[in-house]
């Protein structure tokens, strides 16, 4: 956004001039009247004045009009109504960022430009535009609907611990989105799959350097895109998994920074994949219903076979 301010905002208003300001100096300038114009354009004397108060738009017919009446191209009083137009929606939106203090704040801002999933500028307009390209959502209104309401909605039926931040988790889960995007694979193959984990389970005994990769490149053999993703803070969550399309995602953190842990929970996220549904969406340190809770303890013991036996 180009108004960071207050004040870039109010400058702005000051000096947006719409094509009905340029319209009436030329037509004044020509010694030629409003009501003049509309019958040479054949136009009524209402939609001209509507236009020189810039009420009403220029369209491409009236741009036409306009060219052979008075002049210049048409194309040049389209680009003046399009410029105009645009300079108003963005004078429209900054105020409306401007106002956005409180929901950026809930975010862990300074982190994720840490990470370098985010850039901005020190003003709460260049961080509202940043956060909302950032979860590819047009307002924070559409945030909440789309995340909060829909994506993850069964996730947080119930509110987060005092300890999470649920904006926080949704930044991480983003994040986990974006890194899967980058990954083209086949549908998943169940079966490949299941065998595919008893693989890994031999990468467990004897883990080779960089065995992340190794361990990814197992799983998207098999449609699973496995994506690492830090941690940030107030989020408390191991790994999740859901599915986009065809593909299952599967995405780990370092929170608890221990190898045993580590496999413990990737298992535990294969377990969801195995078990249960695609529509389900499985994030691990967060309280869910009960129903999602019985799921999560027949993860615990597909993982305990696995990693444990």
């Amino acid at each position: 956004m180009k108004y960071k301010t207050l004040q870039d905002i109010n400058n702005a208003k000051e000096v947006i001039s719409c094509p009905g300001d340029t319209l009436l100096e030329t037509i004044q300038a020509k010694g030629i009247s409003q009501s003049d114009l509309a019958l040479r354009m054949g136009r009524p004397l209402k939609t001209i004045n509507e236009i020189i108060m810039g009420k009403a738009s220029i369209t491409p017919e009236t741009a036409i009009q306009l060219e052979r009446v008075i002049g210049p191209s048409a194309q040049f009083w389209l680009n003046y109504e399009r410029q105009y137009r645009l300079d108003l929606a963005e004078i429209a939106e900054s105020e409306q960022l401007l106002g956005a203090s409180d929901w950026v704040a809930q975010f862990p801002l300074k982190e994720m430009m840490k990470l370098q999933w985010i850039s901005f500028e020190n003003d709460v307009i260049s961080k509202s535009d940043a956060l909302l390209k950032y979860f590819s959502v047009a307002n924070k209104e559409s945030f909440q609907k789309y995340y909060h309401e829909n994506l993850y909605a069964a996730a947080f039926r119930k509110s987060p611990s005092s300890n999470q931040n649920s904006f926080a988790i949704v930044s991480w889960l983003r994040r986990g989105d974006i890194q899967a995007e980058k990954i083209q694979l086949s549908p998943f193959d169940s079966k490949k799959f299941k065998i595919a984990l008893a693989s890994i389970k031999q990468i467990i005994a004897n883990p080779p350097d960089g065995y992340f990769t190794q361990l990814q490149t197992v799983c998207n053999s098999c449609g699973v895109k496995l994506v690492f993703t830090p941690g940030l803070p107030k989020t408390s969550v191991s790994g999740a998994t859901r599915w986009h399309n065809d593909n299952p995602i599967i995405q780990l953190t370092d929170r608890y920074k221990r190898d045993d842990l580590f496999w413990f929970t990737f298992f535990h996220e294969a377990a969801h994949i195995v078990l249960h549904g695609k529509k389900d969406v499985f994030i691990e340190g967060i309280e869910t219903s009960e129903e999602t809770n019985a799921k999560e303890l027949q993860a615990d013991e597909f993982a305990a076979k696995w990693v444990l036996n």
